[in-house]
């Protein structure tokens, strides 16, 4: 299944690609991923969650709706490079690999975006920190993404999949409490996350081998041509991929809506300035990590157990959904709390379980893991460029305050619709 690659390209040797290969990766590999996967995740996410939008706030009070402007301009940066560092580094020959240099590239961007976000005196200049950030980290953790579908054997693809989703679950929290402590050092609360984040990359790449890749055949010219095609895909050639792609695009764009503006409805619903958001979003997303750890260990190990992905995912979406709800009509730190509770089990189990039907689906993994691990990423970084728009636009929705009330509920649906999808339509996978 999957579109036929490049003639003349041939599988590196000594990767694991066989979709039913056997070799398990070791437990130090898996340790130091994982640490990887969590420094990538709080460099990614806490200036998402929190640094940002305290920058903006200082620079622009009020100005709620510019957040969106700012997240929506960073991911459609992401979805023109993301698909282009895939590509390439499916055809990288180098010593380091395929994976390994565009890793790098992706934290030097990523630690370069600090000062300029921190320092920035405008508007136009704190974007440009962010497409930094959210490019070069997104870059790193893409590319930490593809050594696991090089390298991961089925019966672990579940497992290590609910692992990483802990990861990504804690190291935001982790991060907001440690930028907490310093909330009036601006330059501080940029550069924890980032240096945690380059430390642990740097780790995972000393230390876990990315096969020479110097032996690659590469019989056919990259064209430009050849480069914008691969930036798409025939459906009909890998249904299963491309009905996963569409349950997760809707999925990612339900939980984008909210996790867009969380710092300022939390700010609305319990009457707080926006810096001192950051001790209650600890709080609650403190609250949340055994449930996280539920969703993503349980529904990644349940689903290599029993075989089946599919119920998981739709258990995921019908609990986010659920959580949504609650959060809706949740004026009290109380019901803020039931309501994240929910939803992080709901996100922790569909991310988890979504991620192992990824890899068991993806087209042509021997030649352009890359390549489709990229395309998969446009289901979470085209809504990361719409959500924010249009959740600005539901905002504005009716009179008084921002409407958080209908930014939730439509969140609901989506997220609900994005897991009936998988569930009725993938068939090669149960």
């Amino acid at each position: 299944m999957g579109e036929p690659a490049p003639p003349g390209i041939e599988p590196l040797p000594g990767v694991n690609h066989a979709q039913g290969a056997e070799e398990d990766v070791p437990f130090w590999s898996l340790v130091l991923l994982l640490a990887a996967t969590f420094g990538a995740g709080m460099a990614m996410i806490v200036p998402m969650s929190y640094s940002l939008a305290v920058r903006l706030d200082q620079l622009a009070p009020g100005r709620t709706e510019l957040l969106g402007f700012m997240l929506g301009v960073g991911s459609a940066a992401t979805l023109v490079l993301a698909p282009l560092t895939g590509i390439l580094s499916d055809r990288l020959r180098s010593r380091w690999g395929r994976r390994r240099p565009f890793a790098m590239v992706g934290l030097i961007l990523g630690a370069v975006s600090v000062p300029v976000m921190a320092l920035a005196p405008d508007l136009a200049v704190l974007t440009v920190g962010w497409i930094l950030s959210t490019v070069g980290w997104g870059t790193a953790a893409a590319s930490i993404g593809n050594w696991q579908a090089d390298r991961l054997p089925p019966h672990q693809r579940g497992k290590v999949s609910g692992l990483a989703g802990v990861t990504m679950q804690i190291a935001p929290v982790i991060g907001i409490l440690l930028v907490g402590l310093f909330r009036d050092e601006i330059v501080v609360v940029f550069a924890i996350p980032a240096a945690i984040g380059a430390v642990l990359v740097v780790l995972f790449l000393v230390l876990v081998p990315d096969p020479d890749s110097r032996a690659l055949v590469l019989g056919a010219r990259l064209t430009v041509g050849k480069l914008l095609r691969s930036y798409g895909f025939n459906p009909r050639t890998a249904p299963d991929f491309a009905w996963n792609w569409l349950g997760r695009f809707v999925f990612f764009s339900g939980l984008t809506l909210t996790t867009s503006f969380t710092v300022f409805f939390v700010a609305q619903r319990l009457g707080l300035a926006v810096p001192d958001v950051a001790g209650v979003l600890a709080i609650v997303s403190a609250s949340s990590i055994v449930t996280a750890m539920v969703g993503s260990l349980g529904g990644g190990w349940l689903s290599d157990r029993v075989g089946r992905r599919k119920p998981f995912i739709f258990a995921g979406a019908v609990l986010f959904a659920a959580g949504c709800v609650f959060s809706a009509f949740a004026y009290d730190l109380p019901t803020l709390i039931v309501g994240t509770l929910v939803s992080s089990l709901g996100i922790a189990t569909f991310s988890a379980v979504a991620q192992a039907l990824l890899l068991d689906v993806l087209p042509d993994r021997d030649r352009e893991a890359g390549r489709y691990m990229a395309i998969a990423l446009f289901a979470q970084k085209i809504p990361g460029v719409i959500a924010p728009v249009l959740g600005a636009a539901i905002l504005a929705v009716g009179a008084g305050p921002e409407n958080f009330t209908a930014l939730y509920l439509a969140a609901a649906a989506l997220a609900f619709l994005g897991g009936l999808i998988i569930s009725l339509s993938v068939r090669g996978v149960r």
